[in-house]
């Protein structure tokens, strides 16, 4: 029971990094094809402003959520191991 619980604890501090790290990375990329978009003209009114909206749209995109499959995937993985491993 206790390796159960270090390997969870360690898998979920991973998993952690590992979102934060590619949440970061994605809304970067987001930033900057926002920012390309401006500078290539066509819309009104402040690079700030533009950028603010267009991450407040980000934030509520299904791929900001998909990102979170990065603690579902890995935890269905190893259940499955474990069954088949047990089980079958």
């Amino acid at each position: 029971m206790a390796a159960l619980a270090r390997l969870m604890f360690v898998g979920f501090i991973v998993l952690s990094v590992i979102y934060v790290c590619l949440s970061l990375y994605s809304r970067a990329v987001r930033k900057g094809k926002l920012r390309a978009e401006w500078l290539e003209g066509g819309q009104e009114g402040s690079l700030d402003a533009f950028l603010e909206q267009g991450l407040e749209d980000y934030d509520k995109s299904l791929r900001r959520k998909l990102i979170l499959s990065v603690y579902v995937i890995p935890v269905i993985l190893v259940s499955v191991v474990v069954y088949l491993t047990n089980f079958a």
